[in-house]
């Protein structure tokens, strides 16, 4: 697992904790029962997911190749 860089760009860093952000509103308006804060919560979620792809289209994601090749075996990527 030494060559596995999974989740350690900028991308998914913003793109987990404004996801995490908004799980958080989301549960303390459930236990507020504010059903229009909890949906708030929700958006702030899949905000999210689009930062995150966004960034990792600007290019502060991981790589292509690098993402290809950490689910290669050995074997298939000596053979190039």
């Amino acid at each position: 697992m030494a060559g596995n860089n999974h989740g350690h760009t900028p991308a998914a860093w913003a793109g987990v904790l404004i996801a995490f952000v908004g799980f958080l509103v989301a549960g303390a308006f459930t236990v507020m029962a504010q059903p229009v804060g909890f949906w708030a919560g929700m958006a702030i979620v899949v905000l999210g997911g689009v930062v995150g792809g966004v960034m990792r289209r600007m290019g502060l994601g991981q790589p292509k190749a690098a993402a290809l090749s950490a689910h290669e075996p050995a074997s298939a990527s000596t053979s190039r």
